[in-house]
């Protein structure tokens, strides 16, 4: 299992432990992180899985694919250069301890 700490909207962290291989929207989704609405899936159709990478962990995460780079630009919080769509981000062990925002608003 891999920690992980989502900071929520509201400003709670939520520590949450996820295998491997699972992506961070499953993480957040399956333990009840506020601030992932998830709409689509997991299919990277939708935006609403947008969260905020810790910058320590940036160059750990695999490059962003055009598909999630265009997703991005519909979000509806703002984009920063820490933006991704935690549907497309694999669990590895290297993450472990982990931070990631949820944006205020996903809709």
């Amino acid at each position: 299992m891999v920690n992980l700490i989502f900071v929520e909207p509201s400003g709670a962290e939520r520590e949450v432990a996820a295998p491997e291989g699972w992506s961070l929207m499953e993480a957040a989704f399956q333990n009840g992180v506020d601030g992932i609405e998830a709409e689509c899936g997991g299919s990277c159709t939708c935006a609403t899985c947008h969260v905020y990478i810790d910058e320590k962990f940036i160059d750990r995460l695999e490059p962003m694919g055009s598909n999630e780079d265009e997703m991005l630009d519909c979000a509806a919080a703002e984009r920063r250069d820490n933006s991704r769509l935690s549907c497309q981000i694999e669990i590895k062990a290297e993450f472990e301890g982990m931070v990631i925002q949820t944006p205020d608003t996903q809709i």
